[in-house]
């Protein structure tokens, strides 16, 4: 019974295997179409009798204005173009920061932000935690930095229904991404800690001052994939 149960589990693992690192092949080269979390946003309307709204307009990387990668840079990530994925010291300041009971912060890096975005569920487990890290490492090793952006910014929540640089652009400038100035850029990013309660524009004094904070870091960014 044991042998037969870790056949099994070895079945299952190397079938988990397989399929994760096929996902971030193909994944490398064709755009996402969706995100677990536009699913589950997309039931939790439907549970609550609301309209299931989700602007999601895919553009590469070439199209998305360079202000806006400096701003999610600055305010999500300042090592982003230098770790590997993790940034240790960044997590051990965030264990600090929780363990002194001041707000909770994660020290999640833009590139396992991107792989909880693209292939897992959102909460705190530790086995989502782990596979979180797993696949982190598969797309530091696969698609290499500028992709990671690229997925990044064409995936995540910046709005209620808005996904993705260019619908954020649209919705809350009124033009393309490729378009965006550094302070439009800066708005954006400064929401992104919770889009569905910040606003990029006519924002509160908190949000403006991320805004500042953000466009100050901006220029010390030097973007080189």
């Amino acid at each position: 019974m044991i042998k037969k149960l870790v056949r099994i589990a070895g079945k299952v693992l190397l079938w988990f295997f397989v399929i994760s690192v096929l996902s971030v092949l193909i994944f490398k080269w064709v755009p996402i179409p969706s995100t677990p979390l536009m699913v589950i946003r997309a039931i939790e309307n439907k549970l609550d009798n609301k309209e299931m709204v989700c602007s999601h307009d895919w553009v590469p990387i070439e199209e998305i204005s360079t202000n806006m990668q400096k701003a999610v840079i600055a305010s999500e990530d300042a090592n982003f173009l230098t770790h590997h994925g993790f940034d240790f010291k960044a997590i051990e300041k965030a264990m600090k920061s929780n363990e002194k009971g001041k707000k909770l912060r994660g020290g999640s890096t833009i590139s396992q932000q991107t792989a909880k975005n693209v292939f897992l569920w959102q909460g705190r487990s530790y086995l989502r935690k782990g596979l979180e890290a797993y696949f982190t490492v598969l797309i530091e090793l696969v698609w290499g930095k500028e992709r990671i952006m690229e997925v990044y910014l064409n995936s995540i929540e910046m709005g209620d229904g808005v996904y993705g640089i260019e619908a954020a652009s649209k919705y809350w400038y009124r033009e393309s991404a490729v378009a965006l100035s550094a302070r439009e850029a800066a708005g954006i990013a400064a929401i992104l800690p919770n889009p569905r309660k910040f606003k990029a524009t006519n924002s509160s004094a908190y949000t403006e001052r991320r805004k500042g904070r953000i466009l100050r870091n901006m220029r010390a960014v030097k973007l080189e994939y």
